[in-house]
């Protein structure tokens, strides 16, 4: 199957008003998507499900499978496993915690699904190379610019080998060259490692530069190129 996730009948409804409206969409494996769209179109929205943050609307019988698993047929515990174990995010607030420094950021997914622990700071530290960040590894995120921290968010979604990077607003708080740079880093880590992205964005030059950009409006999906 080429397909890192599939899904149809994805509706989402909050409080009477329906926010998706029938998603159908597939992701090829090491594909890198951008989904754009007015404010309100339902695209964080369609992220968090598709990541498993959110659940769609069960009467509609939705169906959504990541890396070949049924994700509806999942419990809130197996979803998070899943999510530990093949899934990466990225947020536009970066969510790095600001008590704890890059490596101690990066490592700790690896903690929390309690991995074997004399192997994880290693993994980190490789991870960082490869990103060129080594000589952020001890620095807390009050000492790192906007761009460094963004790029450490990166490095620690990727700590899991996930097989696809689901990226919210990453370049919301990034100028225009940090955002190119932040784009091209998640190039590059296609390249090394061959994960898949799922990017909300509402910058219509970054989008421009995915393999597949997905116009969203009311709740649907009206435009592919």
């Amino acid at each position: 199957m080429n397909s890192i996730i599939s899904c149809k009948n994805i509706y989402k409804s909050f409080s009477n008003i329906e926010v998706l409206k029938g998603i159908d969409l597939n992701i090829k494996k090491g594909e890198i998507v951008s989904i754009v769209g007015p404010s309100g179109s339902g695209k964080t929205t369609l992220l968090h499900i598709l990541g498993t943050l959110e659940n769609p609307d069960p009467e509609r019988k939705p169906e959504l499978i990541i890396d070949s698993q049924s994700v509806m047929r999942l419990n809130d515990n197996q979803k998070a496993i899943l999510r530990n174990k093949k899934l990466g995010f990225v947020f536009q607030f970066h969510e790095l915690l600001p008590e704890f420094t890059a490596i101690e950021n990066i490592c700790m997914p690896s903690w929390i699904s309690k991995k074997n622990g004399e192997s994880i700071k290693e993994d980190a530290m490789n991870i960082l190379s490869e990103l060129d960040l080594l000589k952020m590894a001890n620095k807390k995120p009050d000492e790192m610019s906007g761009g460094e921290r963004q790029r450490v968010s990166v490095a620690r979604s990727l700590m899991n080998s996930p097989k696809i990077v689901f990226a919210d607003e990453p370049s919301g708080n990034l100028d225009s060259e940090n955002s190119k740079t932040l784009y091209n880093l998640f190039y590059e880590v296609r390249k090394k490692i061959g994960c898949s992205f799922l990017i909300v964005t509402h910058d219509l030059k970054i989008a421009d530069m995915s393999d597949r950009k997905i116009v969203l409006k009311d709740g649907k999906i009206i435009n592919e190129s």
